[in-house]
């Protein structure tokens, strides 16, 4: 509603700039006053003109409103309009024409946008999910859900580098610690699966203890192990050989795991990338030529870097200072340019990485074979293979793509971006988001509550670091199945859901939906590129910024309309067929402005789902859920909704509910969390 009421005021106000002064101004910036007593709608657009028509804000205002008001029949929503302070101009709205505007739900899809490709998740497959994990694969949900929702076709994807170090570190453990054959690793999978272990736990454990035989010993034995380690990475990157093939049934058991975590939060991908196959199909060797042709890479011949493919980084002194001869360089020696092919010949991952991203524009000349993998109830998984299935999905050829990947690897893909414009893909790279986010920690009481033994010092930390490399962190399904346990306390001690036979089956599933709303809206309500410090009670608060807050008010909502007995679908019939005007008295006056303040605050949806499109950034939505309960608990507190004696009052209140009812559920829908039916 309000964006849509924003942007009649914004052609409006564009057509009397031309009208009065000739100007033709793109954008009109709009603001939402500190108050309800200035206005709904507020524009500083008088301050931007002040220098170019060399007038005093104040009277630039006091012109434009007198032209708004002089001719309101455009503008049928509004009532009038002020100039405040020293140039501001305010605008009111007709809030019975305003509300109208809210009550009819969207029953067609919005417009198509585009083709976009979300990145998320992306776990190097040889261990079990953690806490960390998590906060990537919410907030690459959550971002998919608000695009979708926006008319973006999205295709989701999660990069498995199945290939690396960190792969490589387990099949060391396998191998030289346990002394495993690809065929004793097989017979292991399969017992654990007999016996309903799960091999991501296993390889956690196996992947620490490697990690400290690697420091263990002689300093002859720590250098023979290092040499261990990089020959068993290149055994895997060249494939064929059974270090290859313990790291493939590994890293795809430990995958399977991953997506199975994933799916208990409503977590689904589409294409599953493999960085094996990016190897085998010689992605790298086309783009390698791409590179070379354009003069992004350049043979280094001198200094730290000799023997070795750089290019440039981004803002460099030697950027834009190339020869006659672009693979030669720049004419002096860049000591800070990125190496993408050692002087051994191996490809860094920046390398690899970029021609990864031009298939994901559709600019490689190349394609990956596909297989199906996992089956979600609507859809296919699909797997990368060397060869594949005939038919599939297309998938790559996007026009715009968002990565989600931690902050620390910003260098990388800047990386990215500035070989993607020196090659003359700036449409490309304008259309490339790294989605970055900080770390997730633990609060010092979630640490000893987990089982963990702090020291004094770290008891006086606000937060304290996890490390998978040092066994000490939190495996994604420990930490869900926790939040689960400790929820159905909580549902049983209330004994919602009723009693009978199915009420033991009713309290796991509100348990279940509490625990995972709880988990999501945490790691959503912060803003991404701040810290989070994961805390059990925090989560789990039915009180506070949280989501049972948020889902309890949908269960309260509920609770009117079945003591009521109606529905929230008949309550907005007949509030259509109010009049105009008594609907203007129940919106007006000081005492009915947390009434308007709900229905303005649940007409922000789309304004709200833009502007998190717009910054990359959920928390608003997360935000503007927790300020929707919190306007609602307070209308509820103070109106007695079910025992109004005035009939019209009485389904303008229920109509209020039905209103916020409905924002409620969808905004969380966007949020990936599931609203109960009672807690």
């Amino acid at each position: 509603m309000v964006l849509e009421l924003e942007k009649r005021l914004s052609d409006r106000l564009r057509a009397v700039l031309k009208e009065k002064y000739d100007l033709e101004i793109a954008s009109i910036p709009l603001e939402t006053p500190p108050d309800l007593q200035l206005g709904e709608i507020a524009t500083p657009i008088a301050f931007e003109l002040a220098r170019k028509l060399r007038k005093a804000p104040r009277i630039i205002a006091q012109e434009i409103v007198s032209a708004l008001v002089a001719d309101l029949a455009p503008l049928p929503s509004f009532t009038k309009f002020e100039v405040a302070g020293a140039g501001y101009i305010n605008a009111y709205l007709d809030r019975a024409a305003a509300a109208q505007f809210v009550v009819p739900a969207e029953t067609h899809p919005p417009a198509e946008q585009g083709h976009v490709l979300v990145e998320h998740t992306s776990i190097n497959p040889n261990k079990a999910a953690h806490i960390g994990h998590l906060r990537n694969a919410i907030l690459g949900d959550t971002f998919v859900r608000l695009l979708r929702a926006a008319g973006y076709k999205v295709d989701v994807q999660n990069y498995i580098d199945n290939t690396g170090v960190q792969v490589a570190d387990v099949v060391v453990g396998f191998l030289h610690l346990e002394k495993k054959s690809p065929a004793e690793v097989r017979a292991l999978l399969a017992d654990l699966a007999r016996k309903g272990e799960r091999i991501d736990y296993y390889c956690w454990n196996l992947y620490a203890r490697t990690s400290q035989w690697y420091s263990e010993g002689t300093t002859e034995e720590q250098a023979a192990r290092k040499q261990i380690r990089l020959d068993t990475l290149h055994l895997i990157e060249h494939g064929g050989n059974d270090t290859a093939e313990i790291a493939d049934l590994v890293s795809t058991a430990v995958l399977r795991r991953h997506l199975e975590t994933m799916l208990r939060l409503s977590i689904e991908y589409d294409f599953l990338p493999r960085e094996s196959e990016i190897l085998h199909l010689r992605f790298w060797e086309a783009a390698f030529e791409k590179l070379k042709k354009s003069g992004v890479l350049y043979f280094e011949n001198e200094g730290k870097n000799k023997g070795c493919w750089v290019m440039s980084r981004a803002g460099s002194p030697t950027e834009s200072i190339q020869s006659e001869d672009a693979a030669k360089g720049p004419t002096s020696i860049d000591e800070d340019a990125k190496v993408i092919v050692r002087s051994n010949g191996t490809v860094t991952y920046v390398g690899k990485d970029i021609a990864y991203h031009l298939w994901k524009f559709g600019l490689l000349g190349k394609d990956f074979g596909y297989k199906r993998f996992f089956a979600y109830p609507d859809h296919e998984c699909w797997i990368s293979a060397e060869s594949g299935e005939p038919n599939h999905p297309h998938f790559g050829g996007a026009s715009a793509i968002y990565n989600v990947i931690d902050a620390r690897q910003s260098d990388p893909q800047a990386n990215v971006i500035q070989a993607l414009r020196g090659m003359g893909y700036t449409e490309q790279a304008d259309h490339y988001t790294h989605f970055s986010y900080e770390m997730v920690a633990l609060t010092p009481r979630c640490a000893v509550e987990l089982g963990y033994s702090i020291s004094e010092e770290d008891k006086q930390k606000s937060y304290i670091e996890v490390s998978g490399r040092k066994g000490f962190g939190v495996k994604a399904d420990d930490l869900i199945d926790k939040l689960i346990a400790a929820t159905r306390v909580e549902v049983d001690s209330r004994q919602t859901g009723g009693a009978g036979e199915n009420a033991a089956a009713v309290r796991q599933k509100i348990a279940e939906q509490i625990a995972i709303g709880a988990l999501r809206y945490f790691m959503l309500k912060v803003t991404r590129n701040s810290v989070i410090a994961f805390d059990f009670k925090d989560a789990l608060s039915f009180e506070g910024e949280t989501g049972p807050y948020i889902q309890y008010a949908v269960v309260r909502i509920r609770n009117i309309f079945r003591k009521g007995n109606t529905t929230p679908d008949a309550v907005l019939a007949d509030f259509s067929s109010l009049p105009a005007t008594s609907v203007a008295s129940y919106l007006s006056g000081d005492e009915n402005q947390d009434i308007w303040s709900l229905w303005l605050r649940a007409g922000r949806r789309t304004q709200i789902l833009q502007q998190c499109i717009a910054t990359s950034e959920p928390a608003h939505l997360a935000r503007h859920a927790f300020q929707l309960a919190q306007e609602f608990a307070n209308f509820y507190h103070r109106h007695h909704i079910l025992t109004e004696e005035d009939p019209a009052r009485k389904t303008f209140l229920l109509a209020t509910a039905a209103i916020a009812l409905r924002e409620l559920v969808g905004a969380l829908a966007l949020l990936g969390i599931e609203s109960p039916e009672a807690m």
